[in-house]
């Protein structure tokens, strides 16, 4: 909400701008002082004030504070920073998609396109030529991993989605060039895989960062042998659930699955990926239909 108004204040006329930044300047004040106050902080009219609720898109004054309030608050402690403790399922509904779709746009304008290039390009050849993609990750983060192996397993791809931190350091040793290891972290600070990182860079392998921009685990992601895929959000892991970097980091990895997918071809692809659903159709119960399904007399 806020990125959106900073973006329109240049089409707004000057006495809005001015409520606009002193909005931006201290939005948790703006959302509790009175009409009278804010016109007198802006240097404007009450009237103004109202204008500019609705020339950002809102009914007025008291439903863009209602807005406000739900992106700026602080959230409740360990489940959602969004969301307030008295919020009813229809508020919830609203907080939690609102913050998660901001998320996503916000990673869409920000998203280093350059570095996604290479990502895939090294996955392709990756898959190219035979050799194995290790997917990284624990917690939240290795419930991505999973799915990142769903997806390039039904690719023909040799990977596997390692959680365990034994497991990881044992899969590291045995990396060697031209294989990638893909580290996902939300928090970049798990000592597990900092050390798989370490590990595959001795080896050789290509090593893909997925974490936020400024943490441990990306401030090694220099050199020819990483490439860093930040994905920035403004949740606090030690605060709140990691929901919303959990589904960024499920969209980038949906995001080089479908790159990889065109890099490796659909004539070479299609036909194994119609054979998969074909076979997968038949192992569904077709309930009622008779067709392969058993049926039981009283």
């Amino acid at each position: 909400m806020l990125e959106r108004i900073r973006a329109s204040i240049p089409a707004l006329p000057p006495a809005e701008q001015r409520v606009a930044r002193l909005l931006l300047s201290d939005p948790r004040s703006f959302a509790r002082l009175p009409v009278g106050e804010l016109a007198e902080r802006s240097s404007v009219s009450k009237p103004t004030v109202v204008r500019f609720c609705r020339s950002v898109g809102y009914d007025g004054l008291a439903d863009f504070k209602l807005k406000l309030a739900g992106s700026v608050n602080e959230g409740v402690p360990f489940v959602h920073r969004a969301v307030d403790d008295d919020d009813k399922a229809g508020d919830i509904v609203v907080k939690v998609i609102d913050n998660a779709v901001a998320a996503m746009l916000r990673y869409r304008n920000a998203a280093a396109s350059q570095s996604i290039e290479r990502a895939i390009t090294v996955l392709a050849e990756a898959c190219r030529n035979g050799r194995r993609i290790e997917f990284y990750g624990v917690g939240n983060s290795g419930i991505v991993a999973h799915d990142a192996q769903h997806k390039f397993f039904r690719l023909g791809v040799t990977c596997s989605a390692v959680t365990d931190g034994h497991m990881q350091v044992m899969s590291a040793t045995m990396l060697k060039p031209g294989d990638c290891a893909v580290i996902i972290s939300n928090s970049g600070r798990s000592r597990d895989l900092l050390d798989v990182d370490e590990i595959a860079r001795r080896k050789g392998a290509q090593v893909l960062i997925i974490t936020a921009s400024g943490s441990p685990l990306a401030h090694k992601a220099a050199g020819q042998t990483h490439i860093l895929l930040a994905a920035d959000h403004p949740e606090d892991a030690d605060r709140y659930s990691p929901m919303v970097s959990r589904l960024l980091h499920l969209l980038i990895i949906d995001i080089l699955t479908t790159g990889v997918a065109l890099r490796l071809g659909s004539a070479e692809l299609r036909p194994l990926l119609q054979e998969i659903k074909k076979n997968l159709r038949l192992t569904r119960y077709a309930g009622g239909s008779g067709n392969g399904s058993s049926s039981s007399t009283p």
